[in-house]
C-alpha cells in the first residue's frame, strides 16, 4: 500500500491570518504545489472512481453505514468503477469496506487533523494531505460521478462545492446521487425555497438525485456512464472508459 505522511503544516493558521512577507507566500504557494504533486503523482493510475461523501461518525450496523457498504459494493461489482473517499472512518470506511468485498479498487484522500483520523483497513491505496482544499480537488478531480450519504459540516462543504461545480459547468454535469431522503428532506425543501427566491434555478434541482434506493442510485450511475463513454479496456479491479 503506498503511503506518505505529511505534516501538520504550522504556517497554515498564519496564512490565512492576512497579508504576509513575499519570502512567506512564496513558500506557502511551493508547499501547496508539492502536495498537489504529490497527489497527481500516486492517484494518476486508479481508473475511473465514484467518490463517496458521508459522515465519519457512523458505525458499522448503522443503516447509513450499510447503505453505503452495499451501495459502493455494487458500484465496484456491477460497473467496475473504483471507490474514492476521504479515507476516515464512518460512511468513508463502509464505502472502502464494501469496494473491497466486491475486489474493486478502494481509494482514500486523508486529511491530516490536530487530532488524527486514521486511515480506515480497507483501502488498497491512499494519501494523506495537510489542506482541505488540495484534497477536495483530488477528490473530484478523479471522479466520473459522486453519492452523498448523511454527514455533517464537512460533507456538507464537499456536497456543496462540487454542485457548485457541476451547476457552472466547471466540470461535466456528472451524476450527483443524494442517500438518505428522511435525512435529507429539511434541506430538499431549502433548495425548492432558494428555487422560489430566484436564487437558484428550478433546472438547478435536475442536477441531483435523492433516493434511497440502491438500485435508481446504480442505475442512475450507469445510464451517465454508457451514455458518455465507452469501455475501451478492462483490468482486474477497474475498467477504463473513452469520452464517446
Amino acid at each position: 500500500m503506498a503511503k506518505s505522511k505529511p505534516l501538520i503544516d504550522p504556517h497554515e493558521p498564519s496564512f490565512l491570518e492576512g497579508p504576509k512577507t513575499r519570502s512567506f507566500e512564496l513558500s506557502f504557494a511551493i508547499r501547496v504545489f508539492w502536495e498537489f504533486l504529490q497527489g497527481f503523482r500516486k492517484l494518476h493510475f486508479i481508473g475511473p472512481c465514484v467518490t463517496i461523501f458521508g459522515s465519519a461518525r457512523f458505525k458499522e450496523g448503522h443503516p447509513h453505514y450499510e447503505a453505503a457498504r452495499n451501495v459502493s459494493r455494487r458500484i465496484a461489482d456491477e460497473l467496475g468503477m473504483a471507490i474514492m473517499t476521504g479515507g476516515g472512518p464512518g460512511i468513508m470506511e463502509a464505502a472502502n469496506r464494501g469496494a473491497r468485498e466486491a475486489r474493486g479498487l478502494s481509494v482514500g484522500c486523508n486529511i491530516v487533523l490536530p487530532h488524527e483520523q486514521k486511515e480506515n483497513p480497507y483501502l488498497d491505496k491512499f494519501v494523506l494531505f495537510r489542506y482541505f482544499f488540495v484534497r477536495k480537488v483530488l477528490l473530484v478531480k478523479y471522479s466520473f460521478a459522486f453519492v452523498i450519504f448523511p454527514g455533517g459540516f464537512g460533507t456538507m462543504d464537499e456536497f456543496f462545492e462540487t454542485l457548485t461545480l457541476v451547476q457552472t459547468k466547471k466540470i461535466e454535469n456528472f451524476p450527483i446521487v443524494v442517500m438518505g431522503t428522511q435525512f435529507y428532506q429539511p434541506l430538499r425543501d431549502f433548495l425548492h425555497f432558494m428555487a422560489e427566491q430566484g436564487t437558484i434555478s428550478p433546472e438547478d434541482m435536475d442536477l441531483l438525485l435523492f433516493t434511497d434506493d440502491p438500485d435508481e442510485a446504480v442505475g442512475h450511475i450507469r445510464q451517465y456512464i454508457s451514455s458518455n463513454y465507452k469501455i475501451v479496456r478492462r483490468r482486474p479491479a477497474w475498467w477504463l472508459f473513452e469520452k464517446r
